[in-house]
């Protein structure tokens, strides 16, 4: 698999902020955290700062990660003329090379589960646990493998519609295929663009491929990579992970040698 396969979602920065950008519950939390601790924070997978924006408008320094060009040129762009304090390194984050050592790093977005095998995740925790102070804390957020998430029908699903720039309605759709031996979840999203009258006069499609971990598996993952699994919660209120959960938001503290 190249790095470089799953990155059809992400080639139109600015269509990926109107659809995303809304969603602020991670930010919140991250921000009760971001009070705790004094340095750099390293947000991996920024995309085009969702989440590194209001922090640092919140006062912190950011160093945002991405190995998507095209979302960090969008990520500059929109802090181009601020004094926020944000550095945006493209690097892999599998592989950081960012010479600091930062007490809180954060994957949001459901970013983790681009991750797609046993030795992407292991090297993405060990690049995390490098680059953490000790006892520094990490906090992802992942989709929950509920045979409602999983197995889904391989139709046709509506997920959400929004105004484009030229004030047309988008209605978005996806359809999903689930490969249980790589548990991995294929996703192929349908964005249809409507007239005045209703009629659709566009459409695109792209695919992306997701990974999902179950709690057990997670557990082990995290200890074996050295990690100290704090909290883990099912929404970003911190309610007790249940068997209903569609997230799993983990808290980790980092393991000294």
């Amino acid at each position: 698999m190249n790095k470089f396969d799953n990155f059809e979602e992400y080639q139109d920065p600015v269509l990926y902020d109107r659809e995303n950008d809304p969603f602020q519950d991670d930010v919140e939390f991250l921000k009760k955290w971001a009070e705790k601790v004094n340095g750099p924070i390293i947000d991996l997978a920024c995309g085009t700062g969702r989440a590194t924006i209001p922090l640092a408008e919140a006062g912190h320094s950011l160093i945002g990660v991405d190995i998507h060009q095209g979302m960090l040129a969008q990520a500059n762009k929109k802090t181009e003329y601020t004094n926020l304090n944000i550095e945006w390194i493209e690097q892999d984050c599998m592989n950081l090379q960012l010479g600091v050592k930062s007490p809180l790093i954060f994957i949001v977005g459901n970013s983790f589960q681009h991750f797609l095998t046993n030795e992407a995740h292991d090297q993405l925790l060990t690049s995390v646990h490098d680059h953490l102070e000790e006892e520094g804390i990490f906090i992802f957020g992942t989709r929950f493998p509920s045979p409602d998430e999983l197995l889904q029908p391989p139709t046709e699903e509506y997920w959400l519609s929004y105004k484009d720039e030229t004030g047309k309605t988008v209605d978005v759709y996806t359809i999903s295929n689930y490969d249980a031996l790589q548990q991995v979840q294929h996703y192929i999203t349908i964005r249809r663009q409507k007239d005045d009258s209703g009629k659709t006069v566009g459409e695109q499609k792209t695919n992306i491929k997701l990974r999902y971990v179950f709690p057990l598996e997670m557990d082990r993952l995290l200890k074996q990579n050295k990690f100290e699994i704090l909290g883990v919660y099912k929404d970003w209120d911190e309610s007790p992970l249940t068997e209903d959960s569609h997230q799993m938001i983990y808290v980790c503290r980092k393991v000294s040698e």
